[in-house]
C-alpha cells in the first residue's frame, strides 16, 4: 500500500501542468498554407467589408430602421466580433513556425465564442419577427416595439455568454498535464477536452445539454414558427403576394439552414466522435463561409438593402458634386 501511495506521489510530482497548448491547425498541409492565407484573408476582407456595409447602411438610411433590419444589424456586429476572435489569430498562424497560444489566451478564445451562440439565439428571434409580420401584421408594432426588440436583443447576449462561460468553466476546471498538442486552428470545445488527463464524462454531458438549448431550441422554434408563415401564405390569394411573401424569409432561411447545419454537427455529438480533419474543414465553413454568406444573401440578395446602398451612394455623389 505505501509502495501504491508512494509512486503515486511521484507520478503527481511528475506531471507537467500545461502553460501554453500548440496550435497544429493546417500545419500538416505545408507549402498550400501560404495559399489558404491568401484565400482565408480575402474572405476575411470580404466579411468585414460586407458586414460594415450592411450595419452603416441600416443607421444612415431611415427607411430601414424597423425591427427586422435592428436584428440584422446586431446580427451584422456580432459576427465582426465573432470572426475578429478566430481569423487574426489563425491568419497568423498560417504564417508561423511557432503557433502556440497561451492557456489564458484560449480561455478567453472559447469564451469570446459566445458572439456565435449570440447569432444562434438571434436567428430564432429573427424567425419570431417574421412570424409575427406576416401572420399578425395588424398587431406587428405591439409585438415587435423596440422595447421588446430590446429586450430580445439583451436576452440573446446574456443567454449567449451566459453559455459559453458555462462552458469555459466545465472545459478549464479540468487538469491538463503533458498533451498540449491542439489539432484545431483555434481552441475549440472539442479538441481541448480531448487533451484533459482526467474523466471528462460529466463536462461533457452538461456542455451537450448546453448545445441543445442554443442550437435545438431555437431552431425547433424558427421550424414552428415558419410552418405557421408557410399556413398564413398559402392563404394569400394573389400569386404575386405569396411569392413577395415568401421573399422576404428566404434570406433568413438560407442562412439558418447552413448556420445550424454545420454548428450542429460540431458541437450535438460525443467529443470521442471528434475527427481533426472532417472536423477542421466543417468548422471553416462555421467560421468563415456562415459568416461571408450572411453578409453576402443580405447584401446582395435583400432588395431593400441593395436599394437603401445606392441611396447611400447617390447621396453622397450629390454632396461631392455639390462640393
Amino acid at each position: 500500500m505505501t509502495t501504491v501511495l508512494g509512486s503515486e506521489v511521484i507520478l503527481a510530482e511528475n506531471l507537467t501542468m500545461v502553460t501554453e497548448f500548440l496550435l497544429l491547425g493546417f500545419s500538416s498541409l505545408g507549402e498550400i498554407q501560404l495559399a489558404l492565407f491568401v484565400v482565408f484573408l480575402f474572405l476575411y476582407l470580404v466579411i468585414l467589408s460586407g458586414n460594415v456595409t450592411i450595419i452603416s447602411v441600416i443607421h444612415l438610411d431611415k427607411s430601414l430602421h424597423t425591427p427586422m433590419y435592428l436584428f440584422l444589424g446586431i446580427l451584422s456586429t456580432s459576427e465582426i466580433f465573432y470572426t475578429f476572435v478566430i481569423l487574426p489569430k489563425m491568419l497568423i498562424n498560417l504564417l508561423s513556425v511557432a503557433r502556440t497560444i497561451s492557456f489564458t489566451c484560449c480561455a478567453p478564445q472559447m469564451f469570446f465564442l459566445g458572439f456565435a451562440i449570440t447569432n444562434c439565439l438571434l436567428l430564432g428571434v429573427m424567425g419570431y419577427d417574421r412570424y409575427a409580420a406576416i401572420c399578425h401584421p395588424l398587431h406587428y408594432p405591439i409585438l415587435m416595439s423596440w422595447q421588446v426588440c430590446g429586450k430580445l436583443v439583451a436576452a440573446c447576449a446574456i443567454g449567449g455568454f451566459l453559455a459559453s462561460l458555462t462552458v469555459v468553466n466545465l472545459v478549464f476546471r479540468l487538469p491538463f498535464c503533458s498533451a498540449n498538442k491542439v489539432n484545431h486552428y483555434f481552441c475549440d470545445i472539442s479538441p481541448v477536452i480531448c487533451l484533459a488527463c482526467t474523466n471528462t464524462d460529466v463536462n461533457e454531458f452538461v456542455i451537450f445539454i448546453c448545445g441543445v438549448l442554443v442550437l435545438v431550441v431555437p431552431f425547433l422554434f424558427i421550424c414552428v414558427s415558419y410552418l405557421c408563415i408557410l399556413r398564413t401564405i398559402l392563404k394569400i390569394p394573389s400569386a404575386e403576394g405569396r411569392r413577395k411573401a415568401f421573399s422576404t424569409c428566404a434570406s433568413h432561411l438560407t442562412v439558418v439552414i447552413v448556420h445550424y447545419g454545420c454548428a450542429s454537427f460540431i458541437y450535438l455529438r460525443p467529443t470521442a466522435n471528434y475527427v481533426s480533419n472532417k472536423d477542421r474543414l466543417v468548422t471553416v465553413t462555421y467560421t468563415i463561409v456562415t459568416p461571408l454568406l450572411n453578409s453576402m444573401v443580405y447584401s446582395l440578395r435583400n432588395k431593400d438593402v441593395q436599394l437603401a446602398i445606392r441611396k447611400v451612394l447617390g447621396k453622397k455623389g450629390s454632396l461631392k458634386l455639390y462640393n
